[in-house]
């Protein structure tokens, strides 16, 4: 008995002592950017882990005017919000025919969507900015959009579509016997029930649309349309870089982030559990 006692306490303390590390590795960061963000160039460069000698609260306006911060994190949010409605519209019901659908062409389509993972973004940019500049849609959101799109659309499907298999069939069954079609099965059942997994891809989508730079940098060149990861290299000259303000900016930045993260952390915790349970 006593060494069992032993061992629970051990595998407890452990068990502690990684989920502290964990926090630890998770957080340091953070507060190292935050205690970044009020230091000049001299105390970052000096000693970026010290804490702040003076603090430079003018490091914010600063990150406002030099990369007009405001804007910048209006329009990613812009395009990340938008990538995720249209992402969800399109993936959802593509899942639930996949899913519920027995026609003999549904397994080569989901194979041909799932061989999308397996494409690095990186050999698409000729391929994209050919196209772009053919259709003339430089600094237009929407092709961005699409693209951004794209690329999201296997992994919502591979998610949706394990998620609704997973789910007893006998509901949609009484509901046909109540008169409903497929779009109402999908929109008034299904979908109310996968709250944890489109909750789980809106922050996935979101944080891809939200944070994205190759394609941005490739696509938009009108400052106006600057999203926060374009924009951020308007503190880098060719000679210097304004690192207090950039961090600033990055706080800032990092706030709608968190925002979206707080409201959706349950349900994308369930749909973790959900997954692994039926997985």
């Amino acid at each position: 008995m006593k060494k069992s006692k032993t061992m629970k306490g051990l595998k407890s303390g452990a068990m502690y002592f990684i989920a502290i590390f964990m926090a630890v590795v998770t957080f340091f960061p953070l507060v190292v950017t935050l205690l970044s963000s009020f230091k000049t160039n001299e105390e970052i460069l000096l000693g970026m882990f010290s804490w702040p000698k003076v603090w430079n609260f003018s490091n914010y306006p600063e990150a406002i005017r030099i990369a007009s911060a405001f804007r910048a994190i209006g329009n990613s949010l812009l395009v990340a919000i938008a990538t995720l409605i249209v992402t969800v519209i399109i993936a959802m019901p593509a899942a639930y025919v996949i899913a519920r659908k027995s026609y003999k062409y549904l397994k080569g389509c989901y194979f041909l969507f799932m061989a999308g993972v397996m494409v690095p973004v990186h050999c698409t940019l000729v391929s994209v900015t050919k196209i772009s500049s053919a259709l003339g849609t430089k600094n237009s959101y929407v092709f961005m959009i699409l693209i951004y799109t794209a690329f999201n659309l296997s992994q919502a499907i591979f998610l949706f579509t394990g998620y609704i298999q997973g789910l007893d069939k006998g509901l949609d069954e009484a509901a046909k016997i109540d008169g409903c079609g497929d779009l109402r099965i999908l929109v008034q059942i299904l979908m109310p029930i996968c709250k944890p997994i489109l909750a789980t891809e809106a922050i996935l989508v979101f944080i891809y649309g939200y944070s994205e730079l190759i394609f941005s940098l490739i696509l938009i060149t009108d400052n106006a349309k600057y999203t926060i990861s374009r924009a951020m290299l308007n503190f880098t000259s060719n000679f210097t870089t304004d690192y207090g303000p950039q961090f600033a900016f990055v706080i800032m930045s990092m706030i709608p982030m968190m925002i979206i993260y707080l409201l959706l952390h349950e349900k994308v915790e369930a749909g973790m559990l959900a997954g692994a349970v039926k997985g």
